[in-house]
């Protein structure tokens, strides 16, 4: 790994994206608009709100950065830029890296500005600190770019990067624990969401949202998320293909 060329990759990537405006809107607009909208379904219902909008506000930035990262890093491909960058003496991992790194800080602006807009806006109301609500979502969109990452590896187009949402996405909606919780889902389904990263980022938000001092389980959820994280970026580095077809 060069983190010069780390760098150069991670400074390309940022500029790229500071010219494309709806990239932007989703990626800071439209989570604040969607908690926003579940705020004003449940204007209310407090208790409900409180009790719901810790988990979507990490499930929010984890789907719109898995959205854009993999679309964009397939945009890279298609249009031959990613051929011409393997073609020098950059490494396979020094490009995930560069990318893992400007879509992590876009992660963090997104992750900060929908927590603040959640609690100050629109009144969530947690019991854990406020840092770790930020922390939590932070991991989240970390995890959401690291899986589009990945998936881009197996596109061939932008409409493909698309597709892979259903497979890699809607699962863990499903079995996160946010429509019934996992501990009574059926003995098959529970191991599957035991193996599945969101479930760990559901529970770490709602241990956040229940409790005023962190129990180890949260530091462990984290852990595990990061880890989840950490595997995809080397998983799309191995599969990363030198050319777009």
């Amino acid at each position: 790994m060069h983190l010069g060329l780390v760098l150069a990759t991670t400074k390309r990537v940022l500029r790229q994206l500071s010219h494309d405006k709806r990239t932007l809107g989703l990626l800071f607009a439209v989570p604040i608009v969607l908690l926003g909208l579940l705020a004003w379904m449940y204007s209310d219902n407090d208790v409900m709100f409180d009790f719901i909008g810790p988990p979507l506000l990490g499930i929010f930035p984890f789907i719109t950065m898995f959205l854009v990262t993999s679309i964009t890093m397939q945009r890279e491909r298609t249009g031959g830029t990613l051929e011409r960058l393997l073609a020098t003496r950059i490494g396979k991992l020094d490009i995930l890296l560069g990318y893992a790194k400007a879509f992590g800080l876009l992660a963090i602006m997104q992750a900060l500005l929908a927590s603040l807009a959640a609690v100050y806006l629109y009144g969530l109301d947690v019991a854990g600190p406020l840092w770790a609500l930020l922390a939590i979502a932070l991991c989240d969109a970390l995890l959401g770019a690291a899986l589009g990452l990945f998936a881009s590896a197996f596109a061939r187009s932008e409409f493909q990067a698309v597709q892979f949402m259903p497979a890699i996405i809607l699962p863990q909606l499903l079995l996160c624990g946010l429509l019934v919780p996992v501990s009574q889902l059926p003995d098959v389904l529970h191991v599957a969401a035991n193996a599945l990263p969101l479930t760990y980022a559901v529970e770490a938000m709602s241990l956040v949202a229940k409790h005023a001092s962190l129990p180890n389980e949260f530091y462990q959820d984290v852990a595990v998320v990061l880890g989840f994280a950490t595997v995809s970026i080397m998983l799309g580095a191995a599969t990363l293909r030198r050319r777009s077809k």
